[in-house]
């Protein structure tokens, strides 16, 4: 399926489709949809510049969660933080499928991201009220959070408005989109305008998280024409760069914590111990997550695209909660902290948990095929995680225990490079012929 018509160039190919890919101008294109087999499909300078707006949401999300688990406001600060990374995700998965199916890069779609990007910070804005409501418990307050994705929205419907209108073969499918999205929108500014209890908004948006979810499957899969030609390796380097951006609060957490050391006991071995626990979990995490063989299984298999981009959900949040948990430890050493050492150790362990099981679960989904030495990892994982918590219970110090964490993404990596990756060679040939 290729459209490499002279309004809609192949990759590589400058101005009405002559080779040199030196673009003079941003003129308009006609958005009948990318080559999805297209090669050496890359993120655009500006997808990563789009990106940088989640930089600030991530930090936002993390700071928060990190403030309300210090001082022991565990359902608030769950709950809240849950609710804000949904946002922050689905804002980008909206923009990001978007992109890898109809990336025309002329002036109204760059116009278009700017706006989605203004709408973000609006987001990114509007996460510490909505924290600090739910810690009151008196309504849910998603006002200015909402304000932002009607920034984001009107610019989302509009570019699929744009395809529909360009793009006959999918237009049923872009008018779905549209139509879902602008429904779901009306539903979250009802909800903003209601300042119902979080007794009421807790159901009311379960219902309108569904709304957001299941648009997209009506649309590729239910609407009887053609689904968007997304690029199964362009999605899986998309993915995997939001991986990494939000593997940045690890490290900012670890300069947070270290920090608070250095402050109250000059450089000392817990700062040391702390320098090289943050950074070598942040490290042990992106080795982990960059094992699994996304690309090549989405090209095979494009049905899988839905749990496996849904998923990440999963694990972009708990990337984020991690680089909060380091956060919660500086809190602890700086004598801020309602909880203590054990605390500050869950607050971390917990989201490393979550997140290995998370990427554990993804590969498997991926190959069809659960692998029994899989088991011996997850147990060799979650041995160090409790080992952790055992630790502080036994008065070890902070810097001790968050070593400890650090070692549980290695026991993948090093099972992966010794032993896993023979495994993972047989799937592939067998999945992928």
């Amino acid at each position: 399926m290729s459209d490499q018509s002279p309004a809609n160039p192949p990759a590589g190919a400058g101005p009405n489709g002559r080779p040199g890919g030196t673009v003079l101008a941003r003129r308009l294109r006609q958005m009948t949809g990318r080559d999805p087999n297209e090669p050496h499909r890359a993120a655009t300078p500006l997808e990563l510049l789009f990106d940088l707006a989640f930089v600030v949401a991530f930090s936002q999300a993390s700071g928060q969660l990190s403030h309300y688990l210090a001082e022991a406001q565990f359902a608030p600060a769950i709950g809240a933080f849950a609710f804000a990374m949904f946002a922050i995700c689905w804002a980008w998965i909206n923009f990001s499928w978007f992109a890898s199916a109809y990336d025309t890069d002329d002036w109204f779609y760059r116009i278009t991201t700017m706006v989605q990007m203004i709408g973000v910070v609006i987001v990114a804005l509007g996460i510490p009220p909505l924290f600090h409501s739910l810690a009151e418990g008196h309504y849910l307050d998603n006002s200015i959070l909402v304000a932002g994705y009607v920034v984001m929205r009107i610019a989302m419907v509009a570019q699929w408005l744009r395809a529909a209108r360009q793009d006959p073969r999918r237009r049923r499918t872009a008018l779905t989109y549209a139509a879902f999205i602008t429904a779901a929108q009306i539903g979250w500014v009802t909800l903003a305008i209601a300042h119902t209890t979080v007794e009421v908004a807790l159901p009311v948006s379960l219902l309108l998280f569904a709304v957001e979810l299941i648009g997209p499957y009506i649309a590729e899969r239910r609407t009887g024409t053609e689904g968007t030609p997304w690029h199964a390796h362009h999605i899986a380097e998309r993915y995997g760069l939001l991986t990494i951006i939000a593997l940045g609060e690890g490290v900012f957490g670890t300069v947070t914590a270290v920090s608070a050391v250095v402050e109250e006991q000059s450089w000392t071995m817990e700062a040391a111990l702390l320098v090289v626990a943050g950074i070598g979990l942040t490290f042990g995490l992106w080795w982990s997550y960059f094992l699994m063989p996304a690309a090549a299984i989405l090209q095979r298999y494009r049905i899988k695209a839905f749990v496996w981009g849904y998923g990440h959900i999963f694990v972009y949040a708990s990337i984020a909660a991690t680089g909060a948990g380091l956060h919660v430890a500086a809190y602890v050493i700086e004598g801020e902290a309602v909880i203590g050492t054990v605390g500050a150790v869950l607050s971390v362990a917990i989201p490393v948990l979550i997140l290995c099981l998370a990427i554990f679960s993804l590969y498997d989904f991926l190959v069809e095929q659960i692998d029994p030495f899989h088991f011996w990892l997850i147990a060799g994982t979650v041995a160090l995680l409790v080992l952790s918590v055992l630790a502080a219970t036994w008065g070890a110090s902070l810097g001790v225990c968050l070593v400890l964490i650090t070692l549980s993404p290695f026991v993948v990596v090093v099972g992966y490079e010794t032993i896993g990756h023979k495994h993972e060679a047989v799937v592939l040939r067998h999945r992928l012929g």
